[in-house]
């Protein structure tokens, strides 16, 4: 049996064995048992998608996956699909995907 001196802690407590969440995040549908894990959650969403790439439409929520991005406008692409925009820097990766194509027209 657990004793609690803070009423407010064996409120807490309750919601584990009843499963309340009454912390309700307002950008999305997850609730929370405390108020804290709310507030950490929020980050996720202040950091969403805020390092836009400069040369197109994609968008990170880390830096670092931005700067990984980054690279591959800055590598040579040559090998370019005939039938769709997509581009490959390896010949034997565009051979794979052409497998795509053809499944399409055979189906």
């Amino acid at each position: 049996d657990k004793a609690f001196s803070i009423l407010s802690h064996l409120v807490t407590h309750t919601r584990i064995h009843t499963g309340e969440r009454p912390y309700q995040c307002n950008r999305c549908d997850k609730a929370f048992s405390v108020k804290s894990s709310l507030v950490k959650h929020s980050i996720i969403h202040d950091e969403e998608k805020a390092h836009q790439c400069s040369q197109c439409d994609k968008a990170f929520s880390h830096n670092s996956e931005l700067m990984k991005h980054i690279l591959i406008h800055a590598v040579e692409i040559p090998y370019q699909c005939s039938d769709c925009d997509q581009a490959f820097t390896c010949n034997s990766q565009l051979i794979s995907h052409m497998t795509i194509h053809t499944w399409e027209i055979s189906n």
